[in-house]
């Protein structure tokens, strides 16, 4: 009996121990997953910026169309064969310097019998005055009438009408003859040219014989947002203080290279485009190299001063069907605001012009991977760039 009943002891010591384990795995067990849950719904740390306004050498970069001082299409008076060409196309050309020559042939007969009947003419004036002063000469000895004496004025003064008319001819002729001479207005760089020799054209062509390019100073032509003109005026008081305020530009070749020369700018158009709604600006630049050729293209770098604004990094944003958005922190969450902001070209910051306001903090990383209503919490607090 004792011995059964110690091994009856020993038998459910095994048994009791499972028990054991059991028990203490059920109370394990909740804590671990209070202490899962708790994790999983702990607030991520972001660092974030307190807004507050600062100033900004700020450079905005436009899109722009080169064009030369004048771009002068040259085109034919007369009608006729081009029997000469003396330019190429890219070559330098002064004012007055012949470019083509249309078929004379023509014009020189022309001129020729407009320089003979100017002088018959000539000649039926003078007869006329002879006659009238032989019938004045006559009706004061009473052998003609008044008639015949009125007559001879008459024939005198038709005869003179017709010299100037034949006069206005031969002037006509003549520079008739001299257009067939097409010259230059003014120094500049010849375009290309679609006629050779041997062909015919006329004033009424659509196509120009050529383009001269004035490109000794360049006009380039580009377009700024209502707002930044709006401003611009704000800060300078009008758009005439504007002209006489703004600094140099730059210029950006279409191979990425900064024009060498700064230029100005000239004119700010007073009128709003409503497809748009941008203003047409243009600027002056000069071109003593030749480097700049009229139809190129390019970007205009502007730089304003922008005092008093709300600057943040764009890495703070994000864009969803083209409007721009940042999270602001607010009581331990993140909020989704759309703002408005003015895009500058170091690739780094916004301008703020709305939606946000100084003294908002605003969620500076991690914007890309937060969803609006998200728990957060401030991991550091960062200063923006001044």
């Amino acid at each position: 009996m004792i011995f059964a009943n110690i091994q009856h002891t020993y038998s459910d010591f095994p048994i009791m121990k499972f028990h054991h384990f059991l028990l203490l795995a059920a109370l394990i067990l909740p804590l671990s997953g209070c202490k899962e849950a708790h994790s999983s719904h702990a607030a991520r740390q972001y660092s974030v910026m307190i807004l507050k306004p600062s100033s900004r050498q700020l450079f905005s970069s436009y899109s722009a169309t080169i064009r030369g001082k004048q771009d002068i299409d040259i085109r034919p008076k007369v009608s006729g064969y081009i029997t000469d060409i003396n330019v190429k196309e890219g070559s330098r050309v002064t004012k007055g310097q012949t470019m083509f020559v249309i078929d004379q042939t023509q014009y020189q007969s022309e001129l020729q019998t407009a320089i003979a009947n100017v002088n018959v003419a000539k000649t039926a004036v003078a007869a006329s005055e002879l006659t009238l002063n032989s019938k004045e000469q006559l009706f004061e000895q009473k052998i003609i009438s008044a008639y015949d004496l009125q007559m001879a004025r008459t024939t005198l003064e038709r005869d003179k009408a017709q010299l100037a008319q034949a006069e206005a001819n031969e002037t006509q002729a003549r520079n008739n003859l001299n257009y067939t001479l097409v010259k230059s207005p003014v120094d500049g760089v010849v375009g290309s040219l679609p006629f050779r020799v041997g062909t015919l054209v006329s004033p009424n062509d659509q196509t120009p014989l050529t383009t001269v390019s004035d490109n000794s100073e360049m006009y380039v032509y580009f377009s700024m947002t209502e707002s930044m003109v709006l401003s611009l005026t704000r800060q300078f008081g009008s758009l005439d203080n504007v002209l006489k305020n703004m600094p140099d530009l730059q210029l950006q070749l279409s191979d990425g290279s900064i024009y060498s020369e700064p230029g100005r700018i000239e004119t700010i158009s007073g009128i709003i485009d409503p497809s748009t709604g941008a203003v047409s600006v243009r600027a002056k630049f000069p071109n003593k190299g030749r480097l700049l050729l009229s139809g190129g293209s390019g970007n205009v770098i502007l730089p304003h001063q922008q005092s008093d604004c709300i600057v943040i990094p764009q890495a703070a944003t994000y864009e969803v069907q083209d409007k721009v958005y940042a999270y602001r922190y607010e009581n331990g969450v993140a909020k989704s605001h759309i703002i408005n902001v003015f895009e500058i070209s170091n690739g780094k910051e916004y301008v703020v012009q709305g939606g946000i306001a100084e003294g908002d903090t605003l969620i500076v990383e991690g914007v890309g991977l937060l969803k609006d209503g998200a728990d957060v919490a401030i991991r550091k607090i960062v200063e923006g760039e001044e």
